[in-house]
């Protein structure tokens, strides 16, 4: 009964939100639903219970700081949205487009990890509305941008939910996860992937034309800002059920696959939020290079679709960026970031 439960669970949680639009427009009030169904069927069928008041306590505390970062910077974006223009055009002049997208790509990667992940795909959205340069080299800078975010915004727990989610279940022993702890763990791996990026990025050929639009047509709305922090908080809560609930899964399966399979194992979050399938897999009983094979898979794969990360969908949906153009240029880009990865983690 609890291995059925929580897969049929998984299939929901893999094929729903990418099948039915309105389970995709209300993905929070999904997950949170299947993460707290996830929670007890394993703690009424699982070998221990896992309905505690500290379980509940770790989901309504560990969302408050990215909530909170969300926030503020949402706040910021919001009242000074006219400087900020400014400053793109001035500083787009002064330095030429090369070196301004390799110096956006770099450093909204890096700072992803402070501002949170959602924030740097907004500046990066108001970066490419700004600049209007063709449709082409647009679409692929939108999606270099992105695949810099999604893996800089792992380096903290601020950045994203799939850091947050790793640092709240590894917090205990034997890892005891502190604020630097991603940091320390695939530092070495995803800032050197960020440069790289962004030289990519230099090289391609910026043209001026007719590119994309910001569907907003204008300033972010204050409510709007409110309302998806909300939604930040909400999903991080039904993240921490969902992983809870799937732990005696993972503990059975999961832990027991080689470094190698769990990296290309995770492909799969090319189609599914990596957050998401962080909160299902990683457990204290995996080992460190397990963990860190698992989250560059993870991360790398993330960028590859349109639903794989955050970033991706909020750069996409603001900017009506297709699933066909995201895909042309993003999937063989993210491949070959895969295999180099794979040689680097298992045989260098």
């Amino acid at each position: 009964m609890l291995e059925i439960g929580l897969f049929l669970i998984v299939i929901a949680v893999l094929v729903l939100p990418i099948t039915v639009h309105l389970v995709e427009r209300n993905l929070e009030i999904f997950l949170f639903t299947m993460g707290l169904l996830a929670m007890s069927i394993s703690h009424f069928f699982g070998p221990s219970p896992l309905w505690s008041f500290h379980i509940i306590e770790q989901a309504l505390v560990e969302p408050i700081i990215i909530t909170l970062a969300v926030l503020v910077v949402g706040l910021i974006v919001h009242f000074y949205s006219s400087q900020i223009t400014h400053f793109i055009v001035k500083y787009e002049a002064k330095l030429g487009a090369k070196l301004f997208v390799f110096l956006i790509v770099v450093l909204l990667g890096i700072f992803s990890s402070l501002i949170t992940a959602i924030m740097a795909a907004i500046l990066l959205v108001e970066v490419v509305s700004v600049l209007k340069y063709n449709r082409d080299f647009e679409v692929k800078l939108i999606v270099l941008g992105c695949f810099s975010i999604g893996l800089g915004a792992a380096l903290t727990p601020v950045g994203e939910p799939l850091s947050t989610i790793v640092v709240a279940k590894l917090r205990g022993a034997p890892y005891n996860a502190d604020f630097f702890f991603l940091l320390k763990a695939i530092g070495i791996y995803v800032i050197p992937a960020i440069v790289a990026i962004g030289a990519f990025a230099f090289f391609l050929k910026p043209v001026k034309g007719h590119g994309l639009h910001d569907k907003d047509d204008g300033k972010e709305k204050i409510n709007e800002v409110f309302y998806r922090s909300i939604k930040v908080y909400v999903f991080i809560m039904a993240l921490i059920f969902l992983g809870t609930g799937f732990k005696p899964i993972v503990d059975m399966y999961i832990v027991k696959m080689s470094d190698m399979l769990i990296y290309w194992v995770n492909t799969i979050s090319a189609i599914v939020d990596n957050a998401t399938l962080t909160a299902a897999e990683i457990s204290p009983q995996m080992k460190m290079h397990q963990i860190v094979s698992a989250l560059m898979g993870l991360l790398i794969a993330g960028g590859m679709l349109i639903p794989g990360n955050i970033p991706n969908i909020i750069a996409a949906g603001r900017l009506k960026i297709t699933s066909k153009e995201w895909a042309k240029f993003a999937l063989p880009f993210g491949f070959v970031l895969m295999i180099i990865y794979f040689f680097v983690l298992f045989f260098i």
